[in-house]
């Protein structure tokens, strides 16, 4: 590849992720690097990744409060999403988890959806929400606050209690499998 293209592939991909830090930015509330407000220091940053072990690494309890794929991404085993994280990584702001499995433009136009194929995705982490998109497998939930926003699940949900299954919102998305209740 020449110079001249790889420049251009680095501006692009520089503009397609300031595109995404920008729509994430809605009201203050999504922001992907976040400022405490005392010292300047950025709190956190999002793992803006298509690499499947970077995917699983970002998910485990020692990873990010916002995971964003940039191109579809397979992982041949479980992942489990565990940890307690705060929106927008700020101790202050709630409890609040977030796969994106799209990116957009700085208008919040969604330009691409993208899928995450694994054979299971365990949710250990409260708040836990799935953004546009497709997530191929199934989903064990273990915690409280799971949610669709515009997703899709092509397996089955499954939730470990009655009150999880509750407290959980899939009304903005879509389930191909069955949701069900394992006690």
């Amino acid at each position: 590849m020449g110079l001249l293209k790889k420049k251009l592939a680095a501006g692009a991909a520089v503009v397609a992720l300031g595109g995404f830090l920008a729509a994430c930015d809605n009201g203050g509330t999504d922001d992907a690097a976040t400022d405490n407000g005392d010292n300047g220091d950025a709190v956190t940053a999002a793992s803006i990744t298509a690499d499947p072990e970077e995917v699983v690494a970002s998910l485990g309890a020692d990873g990010n409060w916002i995971t964003a794929l940039t191109d579809d991404v397979t992982v041949d085993e479980a992942i489990t999403v565990e940890g307690e994280f705060h929106y927008s990584g700020d101790d202050s702001n709630e409890v609040y988890r977030k796969l994106g499995l799209y990116d957009n433009d700085e208008d919040n136009n969604v330009n691409n959806r993208y899928t995450l194929s694994v054979p299971e995705l365990i949710v250990e982490s409260p708040n836990f929400h799935i953004h546009q998109g497709t997530l191929d497998g199934d989903v064990y939930v273990n915690a409280e606050g799971f949610s669709l926003e515009e997703a899709t699940i092509t397996g089955n949900v499954t939730f470990a209690s009655e009150e999880l299954q509750e407290s959980a919102n899939l009304d903005g998305g879509t389930v191909e499998g069955e949701v069900s209740v394992d006690e």
